[in-house]
């Protein structure tokens, strides 16, 4: 058996770790990694101490057919980026990979084109992160430079005139 390449391992256990989700829509695995060493893991799911989406039998975001990657302040769950980071001292994430992994609750596909939300963006820069690697399918991936994100601020573009005016 050949041996498995070394993000796939990552991203394998990233896929585990979502196991824990709690989120009836879609479910985010997130490690992180810092020299051969995971550093914390994280999944979505509701604050400690409140009652998950699957303790209520139902998802706000998916009632109210809120489309991906909008309205994320009304969603019951810290994503598992945040919950990576916030359970990792900041001085060991810095130069670190994240590798994050998401799957639809409803059939268990891995989330095509899957990657953060403008908050875990705004998380992981300021984590001092440097990559996160995103799987795509099988064992097909995406490694994404934070400096990207940096550059590319997409908070700015919220501020823009819209075209007409």
């Amino acid at each position: 058996m050949p041996r498995r390449d070394k993000h796939n391992y990552y991203l394998d256990i990233a896929d585990t770790v979502l196991q824990r989700g709690t989120c009836l829509r879609r479910n985010f695995g997130a490690i992180i990694v810092k020299n051969d060493e995971i550093i914390s893991t994280g999944y979505a799911g509701a604050p400690r101490k409140r009652h998950n989406c699957i303790d209520l039998g139902y998802c706000l975001r998916q009632r109210l057919d809120v489309p991906r990657g909008q309205m994320y302040e009304i969603c019951r769950s810290v994503h598992a980026e945040v919950n990576a980071v916030i359970s990792a001292p900041r001085r060991d994430m810095i130069g670190a990979t994240m590798y994050l992994v998401g799957r639809e609750a409803k059939d268990g596909s891995i989330i095509k084109n899957a990657t953060s939300c403008a908050m875990c963006r705004r998380v992981v820069i300021n984590a001092g992160i440097d990559k996160v690697i995103i799987r795509d399918e099988g064992d097909k991936f995406r490694v994404v430079d934070v400096q990207l994100w940096v550059d590319n601020d997409d908070s700015l573009m919220a501020a823009l005139p819209k075209a007409g005016y």
